[in-house]
């Protein structure tokens, strides 16, 4: 069942005030910011200009921890300048009215748990290797500092505004077992959380490429969710079950091929026992198939909504009224036969008296079509006609028969009035898209999926079109369908992707640095050893003749040290990457060696941006 999506409220802090157009807000009791999750925030300053926060590397965007991070970004030269009796004292926090009022501002994280010993604490970097620490928890846990900052260094006129909602229930339940939740929200509020699903929506298919480790799988899940959940979270789990089903995740390989994305013929058994062969679609059809229907749906009127919502409603209710093989239908030319099961697509029937067709597939649609229709089918040339056929089909004397008994039972239905259907977007995912061999997978669909010929615009046919139910039916992709491949850049695939495919996508680089805020699940300490590492290895692989960026490591691998050390991860993981990397190059031991001593390194290397949140 979908969650109903909350309301954004603002809240606005003033020197003199702070208030929020949620009505449940209270300053007497900051722990309810637990249930909130911030959307976005700026500074206003006096004259009407906006400041918005200057991102670091690493830094999750508007996290809990993004409205005091604003502030110290406006206000870090005036705090800087404060006697070192000041910052200690200065006020943080006041949970209630009769809780202590949270004090200090410190310059290590260190000196600050000797006061607090706790893991609810910002770390601040500014410039002039200016370091700040204070205590943060939820969304409201730094209300009374930025208040302090504006007090303080703030001029008339001037405020701080946060843009917030309630948390889902599953972000909710999240929060209850984790120790330290980081939420994320957006860096320019329009919409996305994300900066990449704008550009996903604008373009329709994207690929993000770079080198590997980068998160580029995970940042496609993230941008799905985001787009379908309509910039409420970015998180692929939050999604409901019903959202899930606009998502498809698929990954290529040099088997995969045109039967499993778009159709082939599979083996089947028959009623007999006999072996044979059907047409079946593959996920990709699928796929568009669901997005297809939701975008027919959502161009319907409300009047044609009604009609096809008691269509169905009367379909259901006369098959689960019928005895299945036991009721018997009459054609008009008087040949009996019976309902024997009845399924989404097909009605299957057993007609005794014909000794060469004894049991026949009725299409559901086809029935279904002509209750919504509304109109009345006397003969069978009534519904050729309405079909637009030049010639009847044995099916539509089954159909006269079985409409005729439908209208003659009166079959009741509960009149009510159903919603505009609204249109819902199709996120598809093709991880390793360069590692499948493209011409042979899409086919004939490299026409369909360029953005420019998106619905019927794009209509083609394909291979086994003469096998379809209806032969001159044609395959597009609707509009609210989107495309996200990923892809390696040192994968030896890669030169081999089609030129034809590429100039459908655009392409997005994700460098190994612009992931990092995926690290902050080691904690900041791990974390900012682990960037310091990163970086440092990353500089020592640019300094190598024959590589570049596209070697550099990613962040991904740095997870993996929530369950192992530093040592684990270069000689499991690491090293035998590298010496891949470079085998066959002159002096692979002095290379090798200077990865390591780059890796082992926690100092910054000087000239180094090792900017971190």
């Amino acid at each position: 069942m979908t969650e109903t999506l909350q309301e954004k409220y603002e809240l606005v802090i003033t020197a003199d005030s702070i208030s929020s157009s949620d009505e449940r807000f209270t300053m007497k009791n900051l722990a309810l910011g637990d249930h909130y999750k911030p959307l976005d925030s700026y500074f206003k300053k006096a004259d009407g200009n906006l400041v918005r926060r200057q991102f670091n590397k690493g830094e999750r965007k508007n996290s809990n921890q993004t409205l005091a991070r604003l502030a110290f970004q406006v206000f870090e030269d005036k705090l800087a300048a404060l006697p070192i009796e000041e910052l200690e004292d200065f006020p943080i926090c006041q949970y209630r009215l009769d809780s202590e009022i949270i004090r200090g501002i410190f310059p290590s994280v260190d000196a600050f748990k000797k006061v607090r010993n706790t893991i609810e604490f910002l770390v601040y970097r500014g410039e002039k290797e200016r370091t700040f620490v204070i205590y943060s928890w939820n969304i409201f846990s730094t209300i009374v500092f930025v208040q302090e900052c504006l007090k303080r260094f703030g001029e008339t006129g001037e405020q701080f505004v946060l843009t917030y909602r309630e948390k889902v229930k599953k972000e909710a339940e999240i929060n209850e077992k984790e120790v330290l939740v980081v939420d994320e929200a957006i860096q320019e509020f329009k919409g996305y959380l994300n900066p990449y699903s704008e550009k996903l929506m604008e373009s329709k298919n994207i690929i993000f490429r770079g080198a590997p480790g980068t998160g580029k799988s995970y940042l496609a899940k993230e941008i799905a969710a985001d787009i379908i959940s309509n910039g409420y979270f970015d998180e692929y789990t939050l999604l409901t079950d019903e959202q899930k089903q606009q998502v498809e995740f698929v990954q290529f390989h040099p088997s995969y091929d045109y039967s499993d994305f778009v159709e082939g013929l599979r083996p089947k058994t028959n009623a007999d026992g006999s072996m044979g062969f059907e047409l079946q679609d593959g996920v990709f059809t699928r796929f568009v198939a669901k997005a297809k229907k939701k975008w027919e749906d959502a161009q319907k009127t409300s009047e044609e909504i009604k009609n096809e919502f008691i269509a169905q409603e009367v379909l259901t209710n006369f098959f689960s009224r019928i005895e299945m093989g036991e009721y018997s239908f009459k054609t008009s030319n008087g040949t009996t036969f019976y309902l024997m099961s009845v399924d989404d697509q097909y009605i299957h029937i057993s007609i005794p008296e014909n000794k060469v067709y004894n049991s026949l597939k009725l299409k559901r649609n086809e029935l279904y079509d002509m209750l919504v229709s509304g109109r009345v089918f006397n003969q069978v040339k009534d519904i050729t006609r309405f079909f637009g056929k030049i010639n009847a089909t044995q099916e539509y004397s089954y159909n006269l028969a079985i409409f005729k008994e439908i209208q003659s039972s009166k079959v009741s239905v509960i009149e009510s009035s159903p919603n505009q259907i609204k249109l819902k977007p199709y996120i598809f995912i093709i991880d390793e898209i360069n590692r499948g061999e493209i011409s042979k997978i899409f086919g004939e669909l490299f026409f369909a999926i360029d953005p420019g010929y998106r619905g019927k615009a794009g209509e083609v046919s394909t291979q086994y079109a003469n096998l379809h139910d209806d032969p001159n039916a044609k395959f597009y992709i609707p509009e609210n369908v989107y495309i996200i491949g990923t892809m390696n850049d040192i994968d030896r695939s890669v030169d081999s992707f089609d030129f034809a495919m590429r100039r459908r996508f655009r392409f997005l680089e994700i460098k190994a640095d612009e992931r990092l805020e995926m690290l902050e699940c080691l904690g900041e300490e791990l974390k900012e050893e682990a960037i310091i590492r990163m970086s440092n290895l990353n500089q020592a692989i640019s300094n190598v003749e024959e590589l570049n960026e596209n070697y550099h490591i990613g962040a991904s691998y740095f997870l993996k040290l929530k369950t192992m050390s530093f040592d684990t991860l270069w000689l499991d993981y690491l090293h035998p990457l590298l010496q891949d990397y470079i085998r066959g190059m002159y002096d692979e031991v002095a290379i090798m060696k200077s990865f390591e001593d780059a890796y082992t390194s926690t100092i910054p290397k000087v000239g180094e941006d090792n900017a971190y949140a």
